[in-house]
């Protein structure tokens, strides 16, 4: 099968087209035809080797973690699904490759596509619908009436976040340019933060919750805007020690983990909040419930443009520009 990969780390230089034969199934896997891909930001925090230490690819290695496809073969074990089934994934951290024809994933990482969107559209829900529930539902525990900051709310992962943020009935911050203002709250968000003209930490006090996509200082200033007992969630901030220690990584490396996050957590403590890291998981049950919520309008993909699948590299440096509203989709059918 067709298939794009690194065979070393660096740039998107390295990415290319290569035939590889037709990955292997597994007794509890189901063997999908790709129809549509999208981009997210891990897929070239991996091609550059940015996630090397706690995610160490065998190259050469695939890139991409979302699809949407049809089952063309079950394992014997599988009791979920059936060729010619319709479904969408993100697949387990080792064993990604959703750039390509072909993929084999583990049943209980897939879900039956949601039913009103088109695999382009379904494709660019399972990474980011999967980061932003297990962040404001499993992390936040986010309640009717409570407050969210959610940054970066135009890109793929802020605008999902939104939306699901309004179906669980908080009240929603978030920051964006000049240019998407208007848009995010047509999105649902409540108060929109135009971050080339305002502070976001001097406008926002006594929230429940922050939702990070950004790190840096944006991340060290969200401190100041929740309440005391408030929750910082955060997808590019340091990795944390409960984070280390769910991986698995060996102790030289949680030693380290702990250390490089150690300013991090005292700031937290300083201002009596909670901060933890997350790395998303895999979930088929999830994904099914989040199908639900698409069907019934609830949660929208937002798609910002799309490539055909001989067009993959272009896509990725794309997506490296950073201004896509919502997700960049790669379409193979």
């Amino acid at each position: 099968m067709k298939a794009f990969a690194i065979d070393r780390y660096g740039s998107n230089d390295n990415v290319h087209a290569v035939q590889v034969p037709d990955p292997q199934l597994r007794d509890v896997d189901v063997l999908v035809e790709i129809h549509a891909a999208s981009i997210n930001p891990l897929d070239a925090k991996i091609r550059d080797g940015k996630v090397k230490p706690i995610l160490p690819y065998r190259l050469p290695v695939i890139l991409g973690n979302d699809l949407a496809g049809v089952v063309v073969r079950v394992g014997p074990e599988v009791r979920r699904f059936k060729p010619g089934d319709q479904v969408y994934a993100r697949p387990d951290q080792h064993r990604i490759g959703t750039f390509a024809e072909l993929i084999s994933i583990k049943q209980d990482d897939v879900a039956l596509k949601p039913t009103r969107l088109t695999m382009q559209q379904a494709a660019a829900l399972p990474l980011v619908a999967l980061t932003a529930w297990q962040a404001l539902i499993e992390r936040a525990d986010l309640k009717p009436g409570q407050k969210v900051l959610i940054h970066a709310g135009s890109g793929g992962l802020g605008s999902v976040a939104i939306q699901l943020a309004k179906h669980l009935g908080a009240t929603v911050a978030t920051t964006t340019s000049t240019a998407n203002v208007d848009w995010v709250e047509a999105l649902g968000a409540d108060l929109v933060i135009d971050y080339r003209t305002s502070d976001f930490a001097a406008v926002l006090h006594d929230y429940d919750a922050v939702f990070d996509t950004r790190g840096g200082d944006t991340l060290n200033k969200s401190f100041g805007v929740l309440k005391r007992g408030g929750k910082l969630i955060s997808v590019a901030g340091p990795p944390d020690p409960a984070f280390a220690k769910q991986a698995g990584l060996n102790p030289i490396l949680r030693q380290a983990i702990r250390l490089l996050s150690y300013p991090t957590r005292r700031t937290a403590k300083r201002h009596g909040v909670r901060y933890s890291f997350l790395w998303m998981q895999a979930n088929g049950n999830q994904l099914t419930e989040i199908a639900s919520l698409a069907d019934s309008g609830i949660i929208r993909p937002v798609i910002d443009r799309v490539f055909p699948f001989e067009s993959t590299k272009e896509a990725l440096a794309y997506a490296d520009q950073g201004r896509a509203k919502g997700k960049v989709i790669i379409t193979m059918r």
